[in-house]
């Protein structure tokens, strides 16, 4: 029998309404065997999310505040929920659970956790479905680090003679029983271990927008929605801000070899985006996937003469970096230059330091960093090579009257990375996505 993981995200489950559309998603196909829920989102721009309204509990009572009506709010907005499903849910006592737990030990993590907690168990109400707890069968260890194959085991023993279950996202717990969270975001992960623990035919991540765009949308006018896009491609487009699915949660369904459809819970009939390791031959071909960057960059520009022979110079300065713990994004390296790209907040407090240690270990001809910088991706791997691709982006970009400060062309059909000042970043964007 064929088995499909769904994820639906925090805007999917806001309220009853769209809890009533997530009940019709599931019930149009009766593969739709495993759900993995969110806590409730924003159901208006001006709302508040469940998860910062229960961080806000955690830093009022950790401080010795009175967090009576921050938690009251979070009372609400599953209340209203209940009474509008019209199921029988004690929410009276899980909310007395959490309060006792603010005035006792309060922990940042387990308060985070407790808007999947509750949503998932009130949608397996609202369903008939089993609920899971994952602080059974999701485990980290004592630094935090998930042990992914004894999780996919744990998941893979919990759900075997399970028909249908609703399992919580974003969080397990660790071999003391603390419970531990994943990044924000992080039910996107717990949707995908879920899909490769029971060997899922696909995972389906439901979310508020109908796949993703070939480019940001607030800066591209009605940009394509992509069709298909392999793993990489997605990996690349994520890190780099596209945010329709969190960056690691490619990862274990990638492995798995499972496809992954993005889809719209208020436009169900979409057909979304599919991510495959190879697309079906049906698939319609473009020689661009799609463009996205971040601003916020600076480049650490590091030049001496005569030094491409000798080895170990490019080392030694990614060594600093390591050593003042500071994550580069791209070491670019010439003849007698390396250039090293890192996100400028990262940067900002060990700046100083990193700057007098290659001085004193390498004593470079040219030393400088250049800020405000915006790096900009474009990837299209799939169509397979397109002559002069490259060169008409350029082209394009050098035409809108963009300076640039760095490019780097990556494996690949089209894997390339430019640098520009974010005053051209939205101006680069759109020259890049018009002549593709």
């Amino acid at each position: 029998m064929k088995t499909t993981v769904l994820k639906f995200g925090g805007t999917s489950l806001a309220d009853a309404g769209q809890f009533r559309k997530v009940r019709a998603i599931i019930e149009r196909d009766p593969s739709r065997r495993f759900v993995v829920a969110s806590a409730p989102g924003k159901r208006r721009v001006d709302d508040t999310k469940v998860t910062d309204l229960l961080y806000r509990c955690f830093d009022q009572a950790f401080s010795g505040g009175d967090f009576a009506a921050t938690l009251h709010q979070v009372d609400n907005r599953f209340f209203d929920i209940i009474c509008e499903l019209g199921i029988d849910f004690d929410l009276a006592s899980e909310i007395e659970i959490i309060r006792t737990h603010l005035k006792t030990a309060p922990q940042r993590d387990y308060m985070a956790s407790r808007g999947e907690y509750l949503n998932s168990r009130i949608l397996a109400a609202y369903l008939g479905w089993d609920f899971v707890d994952p602080a059974r069968c999701v485990r980290f260890d004592d630094y935090g680090v998930l042990e992914r194959e004894t999780t996919y085991k744990m998941l893979a023993e919990t759900l075997r003679d399970k028909e249908h279950a609703v399992i919580a996202g974003f969080y397990g717990r660790k071999a003391d029983g603390a419970i531990k969270t994943f990044s924000r975001g992080g039910s996107d992960f717990t949707g995908a271990i879920v899909a490769a623990a029971v060997g899922a035919d696909i995972y389906e991540n439901w979310t508020d927008v109908s796949g993703m765009l070939a480019a940001d949308p607030r800066i591209v006018k009605d940009p394509r929605v992509v069709e298909y896009i392999n793993y990489r491609e997605l990996r690349t487009l994520s890190y780099m801000g596209a945010s329709v699915l969190h960056t690691d949660a490619v990862v274990p369904v990638a492995k798995a070899g499972i496809p992954v459809n993005i889809r719209n819970t208020n436009r169900p009939e979409d057909p979304g985006t599919t991510i495959v390791a190879k697309l079906p031959e049906s698939a319609e071909l473009h020689p661009m996937t799609g463009v996205a960057g971040r601003k916020g960059m600076s480049v650490v520009q590091v030049e001496k003469s005569m030094v491409s022979d000798g080895a170990g110079f490019t080392a030694v300065i990614l060594d600093l970096f390591k050593n003042y713990h500071v994550p580069f994004e791209q070491c670019l390296t010439g003849i007698d230059t390396v250039s090293v790209i890192v996100r400028s907040d990262l940067l900002a407090p060990a700046r100083e330091k990193i700057l007098r240690d290659i001085k004193e270990k390498l004593a470079p001809d040219v030393l400088y960093v250049e800020d405000k910088l915006s790096m900009i991706t474009i990837v299209g791997e799939s169509a397979g090579p397109s002559p002069g691709l490259i060169g008409r982006i350029l082209t394009a970009v050098a035409a809108a009257g963009v300076n640039l400060s760095t490019v780097n062309q990556g494996a690949g059909a089209l894997n390339l990375i430019i640098g520009v000042g974010e005053d051209d970043y939205e101006k680069t964007i759109k020259a890049i996505y018009q002549i593709l």
